[in-house]
């Protein structure tokens, strides 16, 4: 097509309300449970430890999450709106996408209740980088399907600028514009290349990245340690396949998965648009060969969801197979709304045959914040003159991120530990002789006091008499 032709009328009505659905799906629950550990993670880092950059993730989703804490102090449904507002935005771009490919009404609207039943719903119920960065892949697809059809430089720029937020968030786009740029040489369109726009907006996405990246190079690149530990926590091929596909939603997002990926390779009407099926697959290949996680491919749904509603509107079906198709919409819902919290702490059960249940939810959050009563409690009972040269160390960052977000109810202002990005956040003042261990392994401070003593079974211990420095201590702890 070219930008004189017209595409059909945006289903306003029916995608703006599958939209406002699962926002206020996803609104109604964030009250439940309690913090999430990576949550808490995210709060604490923004909060109080704000950086250009961390050892894990650019700065834009600990930002966001310390600042809502601060005005809207201890509130999960101000803390979790944003993501809930950019899954309701991925929601609405996805129907763009298949409006784009020629989808009417129903393919808009169908498209919408693909994404809208997809586990990125449920993990936006968490404030996390998984679960805004989706958003900003699906809107840059949704700018360069426009771009294809239209021949519109500006939409180059405006992916570009996308672009520039994605990696203030996850540092994986890049990998979604090598296969782009790739798959474009190879098979066309090779304008797409050539165009100044793009390279303006490539220009911006890497001058708004300058002060991250330096940050991790004055860092010993942190984030470079992170795909050991990714691939460190690879579940096997078999496992990341699984739960890859089913990540689209278990009912209608599996079908138009697949559905969609096939009718990118085998449509005459979606010819134009191969060569970003192929940057799919190359995306999901690089994915596969670096060990990453089952997640990241759920920012590549949209387009197949969209192309599946738009190749099956295309359809010369018997008038009739809205109904069934409807009620295959209506289960996968049910699916999706029994896999967010709207269920009772107390449920134990963690799924319903093959299906998951929101309760897992609670089980994590909870925990979290037991933990921290109990070490606060455990803080409290030491003798005050102890407890003033006693600090508190997590062997795990969301044993130090609980703590320290509940930990000043009890007198404790500052955690430390040597996991992940909390060992760049600061070590231990010299004043601390002693150092409460939170965790599960206290060997890993024992060479460094001179006594160490259980303080709770199996969770916590007062290590006394500090032999060595902090300073000397700090390189011998960190850990990925």
């Amino acid at each position: 097509m070219n930008e004189t032709e017209d595409v059909p009328r945006f289903a306003r009505l029916p995608v703006l309300a599958v939209a406002a659905g699962a926002v206020v799906l996803l609104a109604a629950t964030s009250f439940r449970y309690a913090h999430g550990f990576d949550e808490l993670y995210f709060l604490v880092a923004g909060r109080d430890h704000a950086a250009w950059g961390y050892f894990d993730q650019p700065p834009l989703v600990p930002l966001l999450a310390g600042t809502l804490d601060q005005w809207f102090p201890g509130s999960l449904a101000a803390l979790r709106l944003p993501m809930a507002l950019a899954a309701g935005a991925g929601t609405v771009a996805t129907a763009l996408t298949a409006r784009e490919l020629g989808g009417g009404r129903g393919a808009q609207t169908m498209a919408a209740g693909a994404y809208a039943t997809s586990g990125l719903i449920v993990i936006s119920h968490w404030v996390a980088t998984y679960a805004l960065d989706p958003f900003f892949w699906t809107l840059v697809v949704f700018l360069l399907v426009r771009w294809t059809r239209t021949r519109r430089d500006g939409l180059l720029l405006w992916a570009g600028l996308v672009t520039a937020v994605s990696l203030q968030t996850k540092f994986l786009i890049p990998a979604l514009w090598a296969a782009v740029l790739l798959s474009a040489l190879l098979l066309g369109p090779r304008r797409l290349l050539t165009r100044p726009k793009l390279w303006l907006g490539a220009l911006i996405a890497v001058a708004a990245t300058v002060p991250t990246l330096l940050w991790q190079a004055t860092h010993g690149w942190a984030y470079a340690q992170m795909s050991e530990v990714v691939a460190d926590e690879f579940p096997g091929y078999l496992a990341f396949a699984r739960d890859g596909v089913l990540g689209a939603g278990m009912g209608v997002g599996v079908l138009a998965l697949v559905y969609g990926l096939w009718r990118l390779f085998r449509s005459p009407d979606l010819k134009p648009y191969r060569y970003l099926a192929v940057a799919v697959l190359l995306v999901v290949a690089a994915i596969v060969v670096t060990h990453g996680r089952a997640y990241y491919l759920m920012s590549l749904y949209s387009l197949p969801f969209a192309a599946a509603a738009a190749e099956l509107s295309r359809r010369n079906l018997v008038r009739w197979w809205k109904i069934p198709v409807g009620i295959a919409f209506a289960l996968s819902a049910a699916v999706t709304v029994a896999g967010l919290p709207v269920w009772p702490a107390s449920v134990t059960a963690t799924s319903f045959g093959p299906f998951p249940l929101g309760t897992v939810f609670a089980a994590g959050e909870t925990a979290q914040r037991q933990v921290a009563d109990g070490v606060g409690k455990a803080y409290q009972s030491l003798p005050a003159p102890v407890r003033q040269e006693t600090a508190v160390y997590a062997e795990i960052y969301p044993f130090a991120a609980a703590v320290e977000y509940y930990g000043p109810r009890y007198g404790i202002h500052d955690v430390y530990s040597g996991h992940r990005g909390y060992w760049y956040f600061d070590r231990p003042p010299d004043t601390a002789r002693n150092a409460l261990f939170v965790g599960f392994d206290p060997t890993l401070l024992r060479p460094y006091f001179s006594s160490v003593t259980e303080v709770v079974p199996g969770l916590m211990w007062l290590c006394t008499g500090r032999t060595k420095s902090w300073e000397q201590i700090w390189p011998e702890v960190k850990r990925k």
